[in-house]
């Protein structure tokens, strides 16, 4: 058994219904996820589905949108169901792990640089190896005090204070050339 896994964060259909939402990076994020499941399933490593669950909006069980994105069609090892940004608080993830002695994760998701960034910061803390698949990774644009960042900016942002103290950056390619 693989002692990988691959934690697929909150690729959900709630995000179709947010103001925010964007088509822009969207097919090549969907072309990046994709060949990284693909690629994970055809080498044994396990897939978690991890959705994020608030109590109204687009993100509430009762919107019918807490569900895989339509392009996915895998079949996840465990699904879990989070109400903070990182996968591990309250959901059984680091528990469902260590049973299983995995001890390296591959973060993929929605988005870059929030529940996607906290949850490879957490599980480095926890003591697991971690890979960070920025480019399977989507985001938005963001204002603070006047200023924007676009998903570039962001991207770039999350792999720098990632990278050599909490994740190691790859590329689809490379990962799966690893594993």
């Amino acid at each position: 058994m693989s002692r990988t896994a691959l934690i697929n964060i909150d690729t959900q259909q709630s995000f179709f219904h947010r103001e925010y939402w964007q088509e822009k990076d969207f097919p090549d994020f969907q072309q990046a996820i994709s060949a990284l499941i693909a690629g994970c399933e055809a080498r044994g490593v396990p897939v978690v589905d991890i959705f994020h669950v608030a109590d109204s909006g687009p993100f509430s069980l009762e919107s019918g949108f807490v569900a895989p994105m339509p392009f996915l069609t895998h079949q996840p090892a465990v699904t879990f169901y989070k109400h903070v940004h990182n996968a591990f608080t309250d959901t059984g993830l680091d528990r469902w792990l260590r049973v299983r002695d995995i001890n390296h994760l591959i973060i993929c998701g929605i988005r870059t640089e929030q529940c996607c960034e906290t949850t490879a910061r957490v599980a480095s803390d926890l003591g697991y190896r971690v890979t960070f698949a920025s480019e399977a990774t989507l985001t938005f644009p963001m204002t603070h005090k006047g200023i924007t960042l676009d998903c570039d900016a962001l991207r770039h942002r999350t792999e720098t204070v990632l990278e050599g103290r909490f994740a190691t950056i790859k590329t689809v390619h490379e990962i799966l050339e690893c594993e």
